[in-house]
């Protein structure tokens, strides 16, 4: 086999597991985990059969390992990002903002797994995602905050709780359609609302 087939084979191979996994979490959010077979995600993944799948993954907590793993490291990455180009803690914050309010219009799926499923029901040896390695980095931004005098003096995660509470909840209720518009509509408010709520005045 040469070099040239070889490379193309493994890209199809790396297709047909990425068209798996984002088969694995539209269903994953929409259906639900244990609602979700096999048969489901190979039939929507283009796998035709649940065969199909076996031969990226053993199983479907596999798949939602992977996933899991997919989108803390995607989230981890991006926040690395934020904090690179901005010295100040109130930007760093604002830009994970705004990529959670974008997410959540345009990438709707990735934020009900971050959000709305309750990920220890199918990954119980999985870390909840508030203490997987892009929280704990949010995290260090209220810290970097609270340090600076730009925050109110409090621990991290209190700091955390109120400015995120209002943040997530209006994310989930846009998720879950009890806010009908877009994210970006209520975007401004949750902003100024979560950041009064901790700004040092």
């Amino acid at each position: 086999m040469d070099k040239e087939t070889k490379k193309e084979q493994e890209q199809e191979k790396e297709k047909a597991r990425d068209d798996i996994l984002r088969a694995a979490l539209k269903l994953f959010t929409e259906k639900g985990y244990f609602n979700t077979s096999l048969a489901d995600i190979a039939e929507a993944s283009g796998a035709k059969t649940a065969a199909g799948i076996y031969k990226h993954f053993k199983n479907k907590q596999e798949i939602a390992s992977a996933l899991y793993e997919w989108i803390v490291n995607s989230l981890s990455i991006s926040i690395d990002d934020i904090r690179r180009r901005n010295r100040k803690s109130s930007d760093q914050l604002r830009e994970i903002v705004d990529l959670f309010f974008r997410l959540t219009d345009y990438a709707p799926e990735v934020m009900r797994f971050i959000l709305v499923l309750n990920i220890n029901e199918f990954l119980p040896d999985e870390k909840p995602i508030m203490e997987s390695q892009a929280f704990i980095k949010i995290l260090r931004v209220l810290h970097g905050g609270i340090k600076a005098g730009e925050i109110k003096a409090a621990d991290s995660q209190r700091a955390y709780c109120s400015f995120f509470g209002i943040i997530e909840n209006t994310l989930k209720q846009v998720l879950t359609g009890t806010l009908t518009k877009k994210a970006d509509f209520y975007q401004n408010d949750a902003w100024s609302s979560a950041w009064d709520g901790i700004v040092k005045t």
